[in-house]
């Protein structure tokens, strides 16, 4: 899926987003307790904000199309005509054109866009 190749990216960019140098600010050990800023080597904040930003909208996006993609599922499996059946699975699973679907069932483009439209309007 399109969605797995730039989460994918967005990984890969995490894994090499520079090291910094920055500041942490804590409080000493001992009383009394004042504050003590250190400092520590980390991933540039921003860029690796924006990166999880963009992996969380892309991870919902992907929930979002598996659920959809096994309601589609579902909704095939129950169409009773093995035909029918094997029509929806070419064109909504496969991704084939109607065209390529015709050709391989027998069927007039035409016929193949009728046999969509009668369970479409139920």
């Amino acid at each position: 899926m399109l969605i797995d190749k730039r989460l994918e990216k967005l990984y890969e960019r995490q894994e090499n987003v520079p090291t910094v140098l920055g500041k942490v600010t804590g409080s000493s050990r001992d009383f009394p307790y004042t504050e003590v800023r250190t400092s520590v080597l980390m991933d540039e904040p921003k860029e690796m904000d924006e990166i999880d930003k963009q992996i969380r909208i892309r991870e919902k996006r992907r929930e979002q199309v598996e659920k959809l993609i096994t309601e589609i599922e579902l909704f095939i499996a129950e169409i009773p005509d093995s035909r029918d059946r094997q029509i929806f699975e070419l064109i909504y699973i496969d991704g084939k054109k109607q065209r390529e679907v015709a050709e391989k069932v027998g069927y007039s483009r035409s016929r193949i866009s009728q046999v969509i439209n009668g369970y479409l309007k139920d």
